[in-house]
């Protein structure tokens, strides 16, 4: 018809309040963004707003609102973080290990590193570790090297032990007389290695002594280092700690316990000594000063180890082993 003009059907465009028909008018309203997220706290769901709405009920009831807030981020960090306890110890190397759960010393957590070569030791450490209900947890090798520290060799397996537990000297003394036995005790003066209390331990137990004083004060205590050098004896010698080495070796001679102190110039000759069949105890120095003046004074007798003159002194550790034997020995020539 003149006058009008045709129009294919669907040629008119509808005209609508709402979104346009088209891709453009589809994506419009992703291309205009959403809100800005809200903060953690602000977030019912989220643990920093659990934890604000803990605490705004805490101040409902009367409680006082902790202002300085950490960062979320930074609380993260503080929850991932492990707890460090400066007073647990752990036994490292294979044979240290080993020797400590046959000895069965207290331990409360065994470490493994994953992918560890499992040769005869570790079957064993594992069995025993497994017998006795033993944590058993799997770190990796990094991680181990961090809870070893940075000089131990760890061959992929480490013993937590808990904070060793002295015993006192004089009940120390007690119960090895209502033993019906001799008493034979190793004190330590100021020695500061660790391996030396190790291997003092570990002579103590195999010639038959008693137990081990330490001083409270300058001097090594029962540490990761020790118990790995005692091999496990640490398990079976105890180890007493005293507040005064002095004031414990009076009090161990009015008990009847004779003190014998080790040095190079003693006047007695070990060969020669006549109280090794009477309840004594040792006393060693550090290898460099030796005895102190203190303990030299409280002696009965001060004991020299006869050596090469081409031989300046004896290590603590070792200069202990050969007076224990020999006190052994001449026990047991007296039965």
């Amino acid at each position: 018809m003149k006058g009008k003009s045709q129009k294919r059907p669907g040629a008119v465009r509808k005209t609508s309040k709402g979104p346009q028909v088209g891709s453009g008018g589809q994506g419009r309203q992703a291309l205009e963004g959403r809100k800005p997220t809200p903060k953690a706290e602000d977030r019912p769901y989220h643990p920093a707003g659990k934890r604000k709405a803990a605490q705004d009920r805490f101040e409902a009831a009367g409680g006082r609102r902790n202002t300085q807030r950490q960062p979320e981020e930074a609380q993260q960090q503080k929850r991932r973080a492990p707890k460090s306890d400066a007073s647990v110890e752990l036994v490292t190397g294979r044979n240290s290990v080993l020797e400590g759960l046959r000895a069965k010393i207290p331990a409360t957590t065994l470490y493994i590193a994953s992918r560890i070569e499992y040769d005869d030791r570790v079957k064993e450490i594992m069995g025993i570790a497994t017998k006795r209900g033993l944590p058993v947890l799997e770190v990796m090798r990094p991680e181990l090297d961090r809870l070893a520290g940075p000089d131990s060799v760890h061959q992929g397996v480490a013993l937590k032990v808990p904070p060793y537990e002295y015993a006192h000297p004089l009940e120390l003394l007690d119960t090895v007389i209502s033993r019906g036995q001799k008493p034979l005790f190793v004190a330590l003066d100021s020695v500061t290695d660790p391996r030396n209390l190790g291997a003092i331990i570990r002579s103590t137990a195999a010639f038959g002594g008693h137990g081990v004083i330490v001083p409270q004060r300058r001097s090594v205590g029962m540490t990761a280092a020790a118990w790995k050098t005692s091999a496990g004896a640490a398990a079976r010698t105890p180890v007493a700690m005293a507040s005064n080495l002095t004031q414990t070796l009076k009090a161990l001679k009015e008990r009847g316990v004779f003190v014998l102190g080790l040095a190079g110039d003693g006047d007695v000759m070990l060969p020669e000594l006549e109280l090794a069949n009477e309840p004594i105890v040792i006393v060693v120095g550090s290898e460099g000063k030796g005895l102190s003046r203190l303990v030299t004074e409280t002696a009965d007798a001060i004991v020299s180890i006869p050596i090469s003159a081409a031989t300046e002194s004896l290590n603590a550790g070792i200069a202990a082993s050969v007076a224990l034997y020999e006190v052994s020995r001449r026990r047991a020539q007296r039965g």
